[in-house]
């Protein structure tokens, strides 16, 4: 099936950048009073091209390419008008820093601002909407287990996928002979378009020389599992096999990628090390001013292939890690204390994006109780991760096994999808994190 949320995405993409360079030609014909020549153009086009980069970046940061913005059109205007008013201050700050463009459009921005907010507000909400009103599709859901029902529920309580669940098969409440003899009259009846499977049962294998007769119809036949990892951005635990390993982990295709990753992790290192030198003596006051203890906080955590590795972070709990120290609690919502963890990026111990280090025992312990945890440790952990952006109750400072089972299905999922475009996406979003001071 098409991934629902990327087209949504790319659509809103593709708009947005539409928007920008229409709201750039009507500014230009409302300042001067008449249709912009081509020098005029000319001359604000590249700069403004520069800009607009910059600008689906903020939006991006902001969310408004995320499903979640997508679905809730309640803080659209509110966000909308945020993202613009950084856009025109970085605009403001760009022509004046730079003034090798030789305009400083001041009335153009001010101008392009009110545009702007008013074309992208309608595009939005609802030039976009056009897009993705389209037929809605009857389908039938063939399954079993938890995985199952969060699905069936995610796309019925969500009218943006266009999909209505007008039938589910419970594998483990059905008779195998009932369910070839009934699914075809099913489909027929209820005009079903689309059938979402879980094609790794062995169940669903009596399906198949059906399956392959639908191919010369209109109806569609979708992997559940597929389908779910689109929706939650995750791996379905019950999907993980030794099967599954074989086909979708594999080291040697992405030995390109790492080496890439590696060096770009090494010369961000090198460039934010110095500069995050400049924060060093301010903490050291505020740590010490608090309680007077020691600066930074080691641990030993595991790394790639179970390599024992040492980070090092400012200090945020009390000498006894009891609790957090009110310097300490500043320090984790603005994610200052994870600077000193450049020095294991540099050293090679971390990356800046991979799934987060675990303590020895703990992984000692999640060996035994989760299956397959360790292969989690095939890369190297990151400062930030898929996990960390997604999985909203990742465990903190102590053992969770169920929470860590649903961790590494978040893990798992970057570990099959990691690209340095997907790193891209990871660190524009812990960037909002940031901004936004969501750090625990």
């Amino acid at each position: 099936m098409e991934s629902i949320n990327k087209k949504q995405s790319v659509i809103l993409f593709f708009g947005d950048i539409i928007v920008f360079f229409a709201t750039l030609w009507l500014t230009l014909f409302v300042r001067y009073g008449e249709l912009p020549d081509s020098s005029v153009l000319q001359v604000h086009l590249f700069p403004f091209s520069l800009l607009f980069v910059v600008w689906i970046g903020i939006f991006f940061i902001a969310g408004l390419y995320e499903k979640q913005t997508v679905g809730i059109q309640s803080r659209l205007p509110a966000v909308l008008f945020n993202a613009q008013l950084i856009n025109s201050a970085i605009a403001i700050t760009f022509f004046y820093l730079i003034p090798f463009f030789g305009i400083a459009p001041k009335v153009n921005l001010f101008i392009y601002l009110i545009i702007s907010l008013v074309l992208l507000f309608i595009w939005r909400t609802y030039v976009a909407r056009l897009f993705g009103s389209g037929r809605r599709r009857n389908a039938v859901f063939i399954g079993s287990g938890e995985e199952l029902r969060e699905l069936v529920e995610e796309i019925h309580n969500n009218k943006r996928y266009g999909i209505d669940a007008a039938s589910v098969i419970d594998l483990e409440a059905i008779q195998l002979e009932k369910m070839v003899q009934e699914l075809p009259e099913e489909i027929r009846r209820k005009k079903i378009s689309l059938i979402i499977a879980d094609l790794n049962d062995r169940r669903v294998e009596i399906l198949m020389p059906y399956f392959y007769t639908l191919i010369f119809s209109n109806i569609q036949v979708a992997n559940m599992h597929k389908v779910y990892e689109d929706i939650f951005n995750r791996v379905p635990l019950s999907l993980v096999t030794y099967e599954w390993f074989v086909e979708n982990i594999s080291i040697v295709s992405k030995s390109a990628y790492d080496v890439v990753k590696r060096a770009m992790d090494f010369v961000v290192a090198v460039v934010a090390t110095p500069v995050s030198l400049v924060v060093y003596p301010f903490v050291y006051v505020a740590i010490k001013y608090d309680d007077g203890g020691p600066l930074f906080f080691i641990d030993t955590r595991v790394g790639k292939r179970g390599k024992i590795i040492h980070i090092h972070k400012f200090r945020s709990m009390t000498v006894d890690g009891q609790k957090i120290t009110r310097a300490g609690a500043i320090l984790r919502k603005t994610r200052i204390d994870e600077l000193p963890q450049l020095w294991s990026v540099l050293r090679g111990d971390q990356s800046l994006i991979g799934p987060r280090p675990e303590r020895p025992q703990y992984v000692e312990q999640y060996r035994k109780e989760i299956k397959h945890y360790d292969i989690r440790l095939l890369i190297a952990p990151g400062l930030s991760g898929w996990a960390q952006i997604y999985h909203d109750n990742h465990p903190h400072f102590a053992m969770e096994t169920d929470a860590t089972k649903e961790k590494l299905s978040y893990d798992l999922y970057y570990i099959k999808h990691r690209s340095l475009l997907l790193d891209v996406v990871i660190a524009l979003k812990t960037l909002k994190i940031l901004l936004l001071w969501k750090g625990k």
